[in-house]
């Protein structure tokens, strides 16, 4: 059953985009005669209630990384890749108690100015110029590859000549609403968005589960995956299985991954920018609990149609083992997802899912770029180039930062060729400078003898402490890699800080009181809710 793009496709995608692009544009219009300012560019006027945060915050960070890279790691790895999403459903939680409190009672527009407020501001233009080169170089360009890739292997049937243009199509329908309406565009849109993908991949998700299925029902479906690739369902990976060096048995739950975890949603400005937006401290910790349930749902999205791929793949059914061979031998495992999608989804439910992919990418592309001009236009040209821009210089600045940065990451996005499984190849490079900066910030919020010479020696030393394990002759798993540099760093902070402080506590620690970190009943009850699902899925799946 190999049903091509249709002409039912073409319309629900085209309607799609109208859609998206025109809601856009009507959230974020201003009053004849108003002008937008920075707050309404950037924080969407502080206006952004609990479901619009929570909704945003999903659709930023699930993308063809995820659809596309995660779905191929399940292939590869199995539910085990799961993990950076389970455990993200409990990060989240911690995020919202422990650092939304002092970011929102600050003030704050970027994450960058956290660390001029604590530290100064040399430190907050390194870090500036560091968030700006990886959403420009990392992840706008993987993220750009990956959908351009999955939308030429579902639309072209894979022959690699419309990668170039879905590329630019991709980056001018992000432009198109995100350049123009700022963050309210993004964040409102996002709601759909979220919608779309999560229908759309259940979509995907339910006809692989109903053609793998001897029955041709969705629990036969899952019955049968489950018992033909039972090595599939650990989450915790022994140190016999080749993929131990990715995910690294219990270490994943007590070491590295908290590293990529609370450096990804506390101190990522393209996430917690929705967090800054909220009406008020309690919608935003209640927005970041919602976001902790649908993350408990996303590997039914995106894990397990790898692992019905892989079922596939191993059975040869439908002849899927030539499908995923390279030349070389060597296995596409990112082939997973547009394979199920291009293979089995029938013409018409195809546009559907492929408007839900194209969800996934836009929302975060348009994420990235608002991000990306938040931090250029706030950190960078107010303080440096013109102290004394009005709302309108700055909102302009923003959009020609959108412009240059799609420009740029359009020009590179090419070049990354073929990597076996992204979605881990960008965990472990940003892994290399992520550890550093979490010491960094988490020392700067929790301890207050911290100082600035300790956090620019942290920041400083981090990195050549990250390559020297890297490259050690010692095969260390990358999560452990991470752990291991975030806790050196963490010493590096507390040595250089007490040795050359003249104060007992930094004049610029954060007082903390108790009564910042007391939550709502709503949140409450949600992180009690989250824990209880974590602890029943680790134990089925242990």
């Amino acid at each position: 059953m190999n049903s091509h793009f249709g002409t039912a496709d073409y319309i629900i995608f085209i309607l799609y985009s109208v859609v998206i692009i025109a809601m856009g544009l009507y959230v974020s219009r201003t009053k004849k005669g108003e002008e937008k300012t920075a707050d309404d560019y950037f924080l969407a006027g502080k206006t952004l209630p609990w479901w619009v945060i929570g909704a945003s915050l999903i659709a930023a960070n699930i993308s063809a990384e995820q659809f596309i890279g995660m779905s191929g790691s399940g292939f590869a790895v199995g539910l085990a890749i799961a993990s950076y999403e389970w455990m993200s459903a409990l990060t989240l939680i911690i995020v919202g108690k422990y650092f939304l409190p002092v970011f929102i009672n600050q003030g704050l527009y970027t994450i960058p100015e956290f660390v001029e407020k604590r530290f100064n501001t040399s430190l907050k233009t390194i870090l500036a110029v560091f968030w700006i080169s990886l959403f420009i170089f990392v992840n706008l360009t993987s993220v750009l590859y990956l959908g351009a890739k999955a939308m030429d292997t579902i639309v072209a049937q894979g022959n690699g000549d419309t990668i170039i243009p879905f590329m630019i199509g991709l980056a001018l329908f992000a432009a198109a609403y995100s350049l123009w309406g700022g963050l309210s565009s993004v964040a409102w849109t996002d709601v759909l968005q979220v919608t779309l993908l999560v229908i759309g991949g259940l979509v995907t998700t339910v006809i692989a589960l109903q053609h793998v299925s001897p029955e041709g029902s969705i629990l036969g479906g899952f019955a049968y995956i489950y018992h033909a690739a039972p090595e599939k369902f650990h989450m915790i990976l022994k140190s016999s299985n080749p993929e131990f060096k990715n995910l690294p048995g219990i270490a994943v739950l007590i070491g590295g991954l908290w590293v990529a975890n609370l450096y990804y949603w506390g101190f990522n400005q393209y996430i917690i920018q929705r967090a800054l937006a909220a009406k008020s401290l309690r919608e935003a910790q209640k927005g970041l609990a919602f976001a902790g349930f649908l993350k408990l749902i996303i590997p039914l999205l995106v894990v397990i149609p790898g692992i019905i791929a892989f079922v596939m793949f191993s059975h040869n059914i439908d002849s899927a083992h030539a499908d995923f061979l390279l030349g070389n031998g060597a296995i596409n495992y990112d082939k997973a997802y547009p394979w199920l999608i291009e293979k089995f989804v029938p013409v018409g439910l195809k546009g559907l899912v492929v408007a839900a992919l194209s969800a996934a990418i836009v929302s975060s592309l348009a994420s990235m770029l608002n991000s990306t001009s938040t931090i250029f236009t706030m950190d960078i040209y107010k303080p440096y180039i013109n102290k004394k821009a009005g709302n309108k210089a700055l909102v302009t600045v923003g959009r020609l930062t959108v412009l240059v940065a799609l420009i740029i990451a359009v020009s590179l996005a090419n070049t990354l060729g073929s990597i076996p499984q992204m979605f881990q190849f960008i965990q472990e490079y940003t892994g290399l400078v992520s550890p550093g900066i979490l010491a960094v910030f988490l020392m700067g919020l929790f301890w207050k003898k911290t100082n600035t010479k300790g956090a620019v020696a942290g920041v400083l030393l981090s990195i050549p402490v990250a390559l020297a394990l890297k490259f050690l002759p010692i095969d260390m798993p990358f999560l452990n890699q991470m752990l291991y540099t975030f806790l050196i760093t963490v010493v590096i902070i507390m040595g250089v800080s007490l040795s050359t402080s003249e104060y007992d506590d930094d004049p610029k620690g954060i007082p903390l009181l108790k009564k910042n970190f007391e939550t709502g009943k709503a949140f409450n009850v949600s992180a009690y809710i989250i824990m209880i699902i974590l602890v029943i899925l680790y134990s089925v799946f242990w």
